[in-house]
């Protein structure tokens, strides 16, 4: 299957878990040191960002900024979960050179899109355990997410500030694909219960 439609039903499984978030954007999440609010202002500007790159416009830091959430944090990243959605439907996408300043790295869009689409497979589990919400991860994207889940580096640059996953732990079940994408990417199966 195409990455693009992939990452298209990973990102709308995201905005139907942001479009259950109420008002307490102090929840908990398993973001290490972040609340609800900090997590849907990344999860925003990534969307931002990524749109930016696949129009190549990727060096802009500003497309990247993390900005204060509004009013309306659902409808706000709705709507730029829809501009990334659009902007990876360009022609020559795939081939296009994507600027990633977070990397500091410039890599071929079909592997840009990758990274997004493992990034929101994870982040609305995140999204849905801050709620107290299951998640299941549907058939058609686990064994991609997986596979893609396996090759990222799980090294040193984890441990580092601002890392984008941490170091892989135990999965609570091994035979659940979910749980061994999240082990994988340093989160707990598990959370908030991480004695499960």
């Amino acid at each position: 299957m195409d990455i693009r439609e992939l990452n298209r039903q990973a990102v709308l499984a995201s905005v139907e878990a942001v479009g259950r978030v109420d008002d307490d954007l102090g929840r908990a999440t398993p973001c290490e040191g972040w609340v609800l609010a900090d997590l849907l202002a990344h999860m925003t500007a990534q969307h931002r960002g990524f749109a930016a790159a696949a129009r190549g416009h990727g060096g802009d830091l500003h497309a990247w900024e993390v900005r204060p959430l509004g009013a309306d944090p659902a409808g706000e990243y709705a709507v730029a979960a829809q501009d990334v959605l659009d902007a990876f439907t360009r022609s020559g996408v795939l081939e296009r050179k994507f600027v990633l300043p977070e990397l500091g790295a410039t890599i071929p869009g079909a592997t840009a899109i990758g990274f997004h689409f493992i990034d929101y497979v994870v982040h609305t589990w995140d999204v849905a355990r801050s709620l107290g919400d299951r998640f299941d991860l549907a058939p058609e994207l686990a064994g991609p997410a997986l596979e893609i889940a396996r090759a990222v580096p799980d090294d040193s640059s984890r441990s580092k500030p601002g890392a984008a996953f941490g170091p892989s732990v135990s999965p609570a079940r091994q035979d659940a694909a979910l749980d061994e994408i999240l082990a994988l990417l340093g989160r707990s199966p598990a959370w908030p219960d991480r004695d499960r």
